[in-house]
Order: C-alpha cells, then sequence, then structure tokens
C-alpha cells in the first residue's frame, strides 16, 4: 500500500476558521472536484482524518449482522457462519430462529462457540427467540503480535506435555493437551478477525504495525502453522488417550530430544519474523534439514522393537512431531516473502 506524505501550512482565513490547502495531484487521483465533501475524524488528542464521500461507506466499521437459522440446521454449520461473520469484523452478532424457535442444540452450539472461540465475545442476550452475542475487546487492547506471542507459548507448552503425558503415562495431562488446543484455536481466529480489519482499513493497518496489506497475508499464513503445530501436538495426546500406555523409555527420550529440537527452530522462525530478519530465516530454513539425524536416532533404537503396535505408534508420533520442523521452515520462507526487499536495499 502506497504511502504519500506533504507538509502545508495552516492559513487562518474569516474570523474563526483555518484552512489547509490539498495536493491537486491526490484531487486528480481520487476523482474529486471543488464543491465536493469531506468528512474530518478527529481521533485523540494527535490525530485528524479525512474522508473522501465516495470511500466513506468503505471505511465505516461493520456493527451489526443478523444470522438466521433454519429450524433443522445442524450445529456444525450454525457455528461455521457464527466464526465467518467473527472475521468479518462485526461487533454484535444476532443469531435467530428463521421461523418458530431455537431447539436447544443450536443455543447450546452458539454459546459453547463464543465461549470457546471468539475471544473477547460474550452473550448479552440468550432466548427461544434468539440469541445475540457482541464483541466486546477493543482491537488495539491485545496488539497481533500480543496474541501470536500467547498463541505460540501456549502450542509449545502443548507439545512438551504431550510428550511428558506420554512418559508419564498420564491421561489427565494428555486430556489437558487436547482441551488447550480450543485455546490455541481462539488466538487464531483473534488474531485473523485483526488481520480482516486491517486491510480493510489503512488506519487500523498503521495502528496494527503492518507496513502494508501483504503482510497481513503473510501473518495469516503463519498462524495458520502455528494452529496445526498445536493440532499435533493434540495427536500425540489423543494416541496416549486412545492406547493408554506410554513407548520404550530410551525411545521416548530420543523423541524428547527431537521434539526440542523442533521446538527450537519453530521459535527461531518466529524470532526472524518479529525482528523482519531475512538472514536469520535463510539460517534456519538450512538448520530445519538436521530433523534427519533425530529421525535416524529413532529408526535406531526401534529396531530392536517386536510390538507392532509399539513400532506404530513410534512412527505416528515422531511424524507429528517432524510435521514442527515443516512449520517452523514455512515460516521462516514467509518471512523471506515479506522481508525480500528490504534486504535487497540493504545490500544495494
Amino acid at each position: 500500500m502506497e504511502e504519500r506524505e506533504e507538509t502545508r501550512k495552516i492559513q487562518f482565513t474569516g474570523k474563526s476558521s483555518y484552512i489547509v490547502s490539498l495536493p491537486k495531484q491526490w484531487i486528480m487521483e481520487l476523482g474529486l472536484k471543488q464543491g465536493d465533501q469531506i468528512r474530518m475524524v478527529r481521533k485523540g488528542v494527535s490525530t485528524l482524518e479525512l474522508y473522501p464521500p465516495k470511500f466513506e461507506t468503505r471505511s465505516q466499521k461493520k456493527e451489526d449482522a443478523v444470522l438466521e437459522i433454519e429450524s433443522e440446521e445442524k450445529a456444525a454449520s450454525i457455528v461455521r457462519k457464527l466464526i465467518s461473520l467473527y472475521f468479518l469484523g462485526y461487533k454484535t452478532i444476532n443469531v435467530k430462529p428463521k421461523s418458530g424457535r431455537l431447539n436447544p442444540s443450536q443455543r447450546t452450539a452458539v454459546k459453547e462457540a463464543v465461549k470457546k472461540m471468539l475471544m473477547g465475545s460474550e452473550i448479552i442476550s440468550d432466548s427461544t427467540g434468539g440469541i445475540t452475542a457482541q464483541v466486546l475487546v477493543n482491537l488495539l487492547e491485545l496488539s497481533v503480535d500480543g496474541a501470536f506471542k500467547r498463541m505460540l507459548h501456549l502450542t509449545k507448552s502443548m507439545s512438551n506435555d504431550a510428550i511428558l503425558a506420554v512418559k508419564e503415562n498420564n491421561l489427565e495431562l494428555a486430556q489437558e493437551v487436547i482441551n488447550t488446543d480450543d485455546e490455541v484455536d481462539r488466538f487464531g481466529f483473534y488474531i485473523i478477525r485483526q488481520l480482516k480489519i486491517a486491510i480493510q482499513n489503512e488506519h487500523m493497518l498503521k495502528e496494527m504495525g503492518f507496513r502494508n496489506a501483504r503482510n497481513c497475508l503473510g501473518y495469516r499464513l503463519v498462524v495458520k502453522n502455528i494452529e496445526r503445530t498445536g493440532d499435533h501436538a493434540a495427536f500425540i495426546a489423543k494416541d496416549l488417550l486412545e492406547f493408554k500406555k506410554s513407548v520404550k523409555k530410551e525411545i521416548l527420550d530420543k523423541i524428547q530430544e527431537m521434539n526440542e529440537f523442533c521446538l527450537g527452530v519453530l521459535d527461531d522462525s518466529c524470532l526472524a519474523l518479529f525482528k523482519e530478519d531475512y538472514n536469520h530465516a535463510e539460517k534456519i530454513i538450512e538448520k530445519t534439514f538436521d530433523i534427519t539425524k533425530y529421525e535416524k536416532k529413532i529408526r535406531d533404537a526401534s529396531r530392536s522393537l517386536k510390538d507392532d503396535e509399539e513400532i506404530y505408534r513410534i512412527r505416528r508420533i515422531s511424524e507429528s512431531i517432524r510435521r514442527i520442523s515443516e512449520y517452523a521452515s514455512d515460516i521462516a520462507e514467509i518471512v523471506l516473502n515479506m522481508n525480500i526487499e528490504k534486504a535487497l536495499k540493504k545490500k544495494a
């Protein structure tokens, strides 16, 4: 998104008015002419914004949405629509029956979705005639970077706890890992909502710290990779709940080493993202190839096993962990794409 700046003097006219001239080129590019109305907004103590009339509706924030539900509509369909409206930036979402009333399963689905998936949202009205959810959180109270860092921390904790649960045959801890996956998704949904709002509003884009709309797309892809990391931690926890027993200790120690390596490169790739460091991202991509050393250790340690079930479990667990290094490499590539122009300018 191109940003241009000019400095103009404030001039006094009449008895009580001040005027500022606008560059002729800007007026022509926006298709404005003498006599057109310009909407002026004062924000805080240091910001004035001007909105041409034909862009006014585009810049205005979406407030209310009405979601009409068919009497036989399934809960999963309702939740998907609810999440889509949340992504679009609506402040209030009214869920109403198209005819009759909401049945108990539909009401439960809406309330559970608001509670577990839509960060910053609360139910402010609930009856058989409809449910109203309102997004109460201020978009700038929790920044994209702040939400992302908390999401990353949760995901890393899930991965470590999943391995620990298998090591200790701790079913309660495994269930806690699975429950935490919902919290990771909540942060992911919240970040996507912010990114969509930023893309549609140039002022919000700058407030959130993005150079351009393309970087929002990069962040969206990064968030998806972090969500998938959490999913694989949950897969490991589900494996324990399914089989209800640990695996051989010496093999699990090798798996734990591999997990620590993968979380390390994931951390590094996210650090490169925050620092906008092209060279660091390149090094991370090279480093992720070292995953083969850890995979070989696990294969060597598994050769003495006779139990097909345990061999299958070890393969499945190590595959989930290997995916983390792949996601770290994907994030590093996104960092390269986001910062290639800046890197080339530095070399020039």
